[in-house]
């Protein structure tokens, strides 16, 4: 069973396996991170534990039995009671549910621990998979965005 955990350094190897694992698929759907991104990972690791530290932002990993990173939510910009969602799931968990499961926990979590009041999320029109996600865990399409050179849409949901 998957459990979602808050980013730590030690999450660092396994991060990175998931990241490699899963570039070629998620590029299918949102822009590549680059060679940059993994040249520089362990930097950047520990800028996002930076970011967490400060209380800007909340990232989490969906961590499988195994010790395997399965995927990513993440809470971004926290600021006025707001922030704004984003995620990814590995293709071999995709379609499982999980990203629905893992998005309803940060909700809460965002709620209940954070204290936050609201969320807004981003999905391309192109990325039914997402839009569902988001459609599931109660977030509302407020407007029409472009997104990464793509028709998308922008979501808000009250916690």
């Amino acid at each position: 069973m998957a459990q979602l955990q808050l980013l730590r350094l030690d999450h660092g190897p396994a991060l990175l396996d998931f990241e490699r694992e899963n570039r070629r698929y998620f590029a299918a759907t949102i822009p590549d991170r680059g060679d940059d991104y993994f040249a520089e990972f362990d930097a950047r690791h520990a800028a996002l534990l930076a970011e967490q530290e400060a209380g800007t932002c909340r990232f989490h990993l969906v961590v499988g039995d195994d010790g395997a990173v399965l995927g990513r939510v993440n809470l971004l910009d926290l600021e006025g009671g707001s922030a704004e969602l984003g995620y990814r799931i590995a293709e071999r968990a995709a379609g499982q549910g999980l990203a629905t499961a893992s998005v309803r926990d940060v909700c809460a979590l965002a709620r209940a621990a954070y204290g936050l009041t609201s969320l807004t999320a981003r999905s391309a029109l192109d990325n039914p998979g997402s839009r569902a996600v988001l459609t599931r865990n109660g977030f509302t399409p407020t407007a029409d965005i472009e997104l990464n050179g793509r028709p998308g849409l922008h979501y808000v949901r009250v916690l």
